[in-house]
């Protein structure tokens, strides 16, 4: 437990904020039953209503065996926000490039250009078998390379002739064009050589989950360095769980209570499964940050690993007094992250105490950013005729979050 940074003579500007749809289920206890809320709609939408009221930029909707359907669900709750993105992961393993080209560009009209897109290419193997996906690890990244070509150039009004290693198109089109040109912006998260490369390709940002700064300044200098040599910039983000409070006791109190219903059993058996059924480089780094010790959960000031005991994913949170944990939120800008993609333990209550308390430290302005996109295209049949035949709590394991 540590104390608040001093002020520093310059404070970046104020990160874009998103929040978290939980579409596998709530509640106030990690690993337990206790105070559970199973996956309800209408629980969705408002934590997603609340979150676009009180100012988040949007919400990350997640995918995996155990959650409902990211698409669908954001298709259901769009039409009852009015500015909140919808940060929807997509697993090129599980459709065509033609089909997610067709989904993206028809959500996007309908939210008149709220649809941000987490392109998931890592996973469980067991869970990518059961979805009908066999590629190892490496030729996961190679097949969503070229899912990419695919899926951009369509977006992007080509007509599409493409033939690789996976995948082929012979005369794709896109008929009803995206509000946002030349395609919704494409987030990208992995810690291994073959996840940064495709990120500095072919992404629009780069998200990490939260490790400490000096890991996470290494994994953002060598994804720059990637994409400077092709003449490519990228935005960068933290996904990362927030327990703020009004004092540090009681923000750490309410870490403690969050584990306090884990047995070691629980712990040992989560431990096994992440080490065993997911070849994720990042999973294993989330892992290796507390190694399932319940005493060594600070890993690094304010940053606790005790979430990744149990939960898949993203496992760390800051914990903190609004002042301190706002300061480490702007050391992680300082290395060059202007995105964090946040949750807290129930979401509804901490999307209220989060940007209650924190929003003002970090100059986040009540209400959000105010600017919407530009208005929905006409399709394209409709300017040339002759083109008219043309996504811890159990199970623990949690991809894209």
């Amino acid at each position: 437990m540590t104390t608040p940074l001093p002020a520093t003579a310059a404070t970046p500007s104020a990160p874009d904020m998103l929040w978290f749809l939980p579409t596998a289920g709530d509640g106030a206890y990690l690993g337990s039953e206790i105070g559970h809320r199973p996956v309800d709609p209408k629980y969705l939408a408002e934590i997603a209503r609340a979150a676009d009221r009180l100012g988040y930029y949007g919400v990350l909707v997640p995918t995996g065996q155990s959650m409902e359907d990211p698409w669908i669900t954001a298709a259901s709750i769009i039409p009852q926000t009015e500015r909140l993105r919808f940060l929807l992961a997509l697993r090129p393993g599980v459709f065509t490039p033609a089909l997610a080209a067709r989904q993206a560009a028809t959500l996007d009209r309908l939210s008149n250009g709220r649809v941000l897109i987490n392109v998931v290419a890592g996973g469980a193997p067991q869970e990518l078998a059961g979805d009908g996906f066999f590629l190892d690890h490496d030729a996961r990244y190679d097949h969503a390379r070229e899912f990419l070509h695919i899926w951009r150039g369509l977006l992007a009004g080509e007509t599409v002739r493409y033939e690789g290693a996976h995948l082929k198109a012979d005369g794709g089109r896109l008929l009803f064009p995206p509000v946002q040109r030349p395609h919704p912006p494409l987030y990208f998260g992995g810690s291994s050589p073959a996840a940064h490369q495709l990120a500095a390709e072919l992404h629009d940002a780069y998200l990490t989950w939260g490790e400490p700064p000096d890991q996470v300044k290494a994994k953002i200098d060598d994804v720059r360095d990637r994409a400077a040599k092709l003449g490519r910039t990228l935005r960068y983000g933290l996904r990362v769980h927030l327990i703020v409070r009004e004092t540090e006791a009681e923000a750490w109190a309410a870490a403690d209570r969050l584990i306090s219903h884990l047995s070691d059993d629980t712990i040992a058996a989560a431990q096994k499964r992440f080490r065993e059924e997911s070849d994720a480089v990042g999973q294993h780094r989330m892992a290796d940050l507390h190694n399932g010790r319940r005493d060594k959960l600070e890993i690094s000031p304010n940053l606790w690993a005790g979430i990744g005991l149990v939960r898949g994913g993203a496992g760390t949170a800051l914990v903190g007094d609004p002042k301190t944990v706002a300061a480490r939120i702007r050391e992680y800008q300082a290395l060059g992250i202007d995105t964090i993609v946040a949750s807290g333990y129930p979401h509804l209550e901490e999307t209220y105490r989060v940007a209650e308390l924190l929003f003002p430290e970090l100059g986040i302005p009540a209400g959000g950013r105010r600017d919407l996109p530009v208005a929905v295209p006409a399709p394209v049949a409709a300017r040339t005729e002759t083109r008219l035949n043309w996504e811890g709590f159990p199970p623990p394991l949690v991809a894209a979050s």
